[in-house]
């Protein structure tokens, strides 16, 4: 291709100043260069750019169409230019996030709110279609952090622990389990669990509480709302297992308690998941540390409701 961006630069230098002498002044080359530029431009197209003749000098037909090209093309040049560097600096940047946890979404918010204010430069957005295929998405390029409490060993991925968490059972205060100091596995076969509809495989207190103790709940319901399950509960629909800071970050009846799952209790920890390849990202770092600063394991963003027992 012979057309080049200096070759635009210095139609529209010339259409400014109205001269040859003062346009090769601007773009600091000497005006016989300058003067070959514009002729080999001619030659190229075989049209005249300037009409000849008249002071100050003033475009062709063709130079027009030049320099209308000159005036759109140019600043998204710039712009680009500008924002690579930034890119290159880390200034700027994507964090695509998908959690593969539903309860997570009533802290993430003030998080994310904090995360902008540090980093202004970098487009955030949460992708919730690729919540349980999310390791996949990570890998393809789709996502660029994934919260996740199940951190896998793989070369190509890193897992930042951000924040530890426990898991609860939650129920109304009047319901006969509230009396227990803790819960044992077999406390909920005769009990309604209400979880978020996903694989058992991703649910805490299947995973680590009652399947490795051989135990069915009497019947399973699900939600995806967090609010709705919590409402179920105090309704008397059903009991449900969730961490231990959904309480204090989402609206609840006051007739909710919580107790512990077995005699030391459900533990675990909230990961942030990202690709190898962007392991000397800082602000990708930074969104870790304030998950972990301002997340549930750490002082809340925002004002807590009352806490439950």
């Amino acid at each position: 291709m012979f057309l080049e961006r200096r070759h635009l630069q210095s139609l529209q230098a010339i259409n400014e100043a109205g001269s040859l002498a003062k346009a090769a002044e601007r773009l600091h080359v000497t005006q016989s260069a300058l003067s070959h530029q514009i002729k080999s431009l001619e030659h190229y197209f075989d049209v005249s750019l300037f009409l000849r003749h008249t002071k100050p000098i003033k475009l062709s037909p063709a130079g027009h169409k030049l320099l209308d090209l000159a005036v759109s093309v140019l600043p998204r040049i710039a712009a680009v230019e500008e924002e690579m560097s930034r890119l290159a600096s880390g200034e700027s940047g994507r964090l695509y996030i998908a959690i593969e946890c539903h309860a997570c979404y009533d802290w993430l918010m003030p998080v994310l709110a904090k995360f902008k204010q540090a980093w202004p430069g970098v487009e955030v957005d949460i992708r919730l279609g690729l919540s349980f295929d999310s390791i996949t998405a990570l890998r393809a390029g789709e996502l660029d952090l994934v919260i996740s409490s199940d951190p896998i060993e793989t070369p190509d991925l890193i897992f930042r622990p951000m924040f530890n968490y426990e898991g609860r059972l939650i129920l109304p205060d009047d319901h006969p389990l509230a009396k227990h100091d803790f819960i044992r596995a077999d406390d909920l076969k005769t009990e309604h669990l209400i979880s978020y509809p996903v694989s058992r495989d991703r649910l805490d207190v299947f995973k680590h509480f009652l399947t490795p103790a051989g135990v069915e709940p009497k019947s399973l319901r699900q939600s995806e709302l967090t609010a709705v399950i919590l409402l179920l509960v105090a309704s008397g629909r059903g009991i449900t297992a969730l961490p231990d800071w959904v309480l204090r970050y989402s609206q609840h009846p006051t007739s909710l308690v919580t107790r512990q799952l077995g005699e030391t209790g459900l533990h675990g920890k909230m990961y942030s998941a990202i690709r190898s390849s962007d392991a000397n990202s800082q602000y990708l770092a930074d969104f870790a540390e304030l998950a972990g600063q301002f997340g549930p394991g750490g002082k809340p963003p925002v004002d807590e409701p009352a806490a439950v027992s």
